[in-house]
C-alpha cells in the first residue's frame, strides 16, 4: 500500500461506550430531580439535628427559670445568644425544646407510618391476590374506616385512654391504614396479571413465595410513596392533638404543644408560635417533596 493510499484509508471506528448501568441511571435521575434533592437535604438536616440534640442543644429542654421567662430571640434587640431562639413562659430554652421536639415528631411519624403500613399492606395485598370474599371483607373494612372521621375518633380515644406518646402512636397506626390498603390492593391486582407472577404460579411456587418474592418487590415504589404521605399526615395529626391538649403531654417537648403553649402570648410574643410552626411546615414539606421525588424517579416511563 502506497503512502497516499494509507492517508486515504478510513480511520478505525472508535469503540462504543458501554451503556449506563441501572445504578448510574437512577443516580443521574436523583441528582437531576431538584425537589427530591432539596427535600432529602432538609429532611436529612432535621434528622441529623434530632439525633444530635443532646450535643447541639444549648440547655436542658426541661429546665425552668422563671427569672428568664419570655426572653425574645437573638434577632430581637432584647435577645441574647444565651438563648438564641428565646425562652417560653416557664423560662425553658426554646431552641433546646425545638430540637428535642423534632425527635418526637419524627418518632411519631415513622412509627405511625410503619404500623399503619403493616396493617394496610397486609389487607391490601390479601384483597388483591385472593379476590372473592377476602376482597369483599377488606373493601367493607376500608369503607367503614373511610366513614369515620380520623380527628374525632383520635380525640375520643385519646381522651378515653389518656394522652401519651405510646397512645398517640397506637391510635394513629390504627387510623391511617386505609390509603395503604387501597393503593396496595390496586397494585397487587395489576401485578397478578403480569407474566412473572403467572410464571411463578405455573411452576408451583407457594403463595408466600409469590407475594414476598414477586409482588411486593414490584410494588415497593407505591408503598414508599404512600408511606411518606402518611408520615406527614401522622405528624400533622400529632401536632393537632397536642395543640388541643390530648396528644403528647407536658413537659415532653412537642411542636404542636409548643404552639398551644404560645397561643396565650400570640399578640405580644408571636415568635412562640411562628418558630415551631415554621419547623413543622419545613418537616412536612420536606417529607412530601421526598415522596413526590421518589414517585418521579421510580416511575416506569422514566427509567430509560
Amino acid at each position: 500500500m502506497t503512502m497516499s493510499e494509507t492517508l486515504r484509508a478510513p480511520a478505525a471506528p472508535a469503540a462504543a461506550a458501554p451503556p449506563p448501568t441501572p445504578g448510574q441511571i437512577l443516580r443521574r435521575r436523583i441528582l437531576g430531580h431538584w425537589s427530591l434533592v432539596g427535600g432529602l437535604a432538609v429532611l436529612g438536616l432535621i434528622l441529623l439535628l434530632a439525633v444530635l440534640a443532646p450535643f447541639v442543644a444549648p440547655d436542658d429542654p426541661y429546665r425552668q427559670d422563671l427569672m428568664e421567662r419570655l426572653v425574645p430571640p437573638v434577632w430581637n434587640a432584647e435577645g441574647s445568644w444565651t438563648h438564641p431562639l428565646g425562652t417560653d413562659h416557664l423560662g425553658r430554652d426554646y431552641l433546646s425544646r425545638l430540637l428535642y421536639g423534632a425527635r418526637v415528631s419524627l418518632l411519631i411519624g415513622f412509627a405511625a407510618a410503619l404500623g399503619s403500613g403493616v396493617i394496610g399492606t397486609t389487607l391490601g395485598v390479601c384483597a388483591g391476590y385472593f379476590r372473592g370474599r377476602v376482597d369483599m371483607v377488606v373493601t367493607f373494612l376500608v369503607t367503614v374506616r373511610l366513614s369515620t372521621p380520623v380527628v374525632l375518633v383520635a380525640l375520643a380515644v385519646v381522651a378515653l385512654f389518656g394522652g401519651s406518646l405510646e397512645v398517640v402512636i397506637l391510635v394513629l397506626s390504627a387510623l391511617l391504614w386505609d390509603r395503604f390498603a387501597i393503593v396496595m390492593r390496586t397494585s397487587t391486582i395489576q401485578a397478578t396479571s403480569q407474566d412473572y407472577v403467572l410464571a411463578a404460579q405455573a411452576v408451583g411456587c407457594s403463595v408466600p413465595r409469590i407475594i414476598f418474592g414477586e409482588i411486593l418487590p414490584n410494588v415497593l415504589n407505591n408503598l414508599i410513596i404512600v408511606a411518606t404521605l402518611e408520615m406527614a399526615h401522622a405528624i400533622l395529626l400529632e401536632a393537632a392533638l397536642s395543640f388541643l391538649g390530648l396528644g403528647v403531654q407536658p413537659p415532653l417537648p412537642s411542636w404542636g404543644l409548643m404552639v398551644a403553649e404560645g397561643r396565650s402570648n400570640l399578640f405580644f410574643e408571636p415568635w412562640l408560635i411562628a418558630i415551631p410552626g415554621v419547623a413543622l411546615f419545613l418537616l412536612v414539606l420536606a417529607i412530601n417533596l421526598v415522596g413526590d421525588g421518589v414517585r418521579d424517579v421510580t416511575a416506569p416511563d422514566g427509567r430509560t
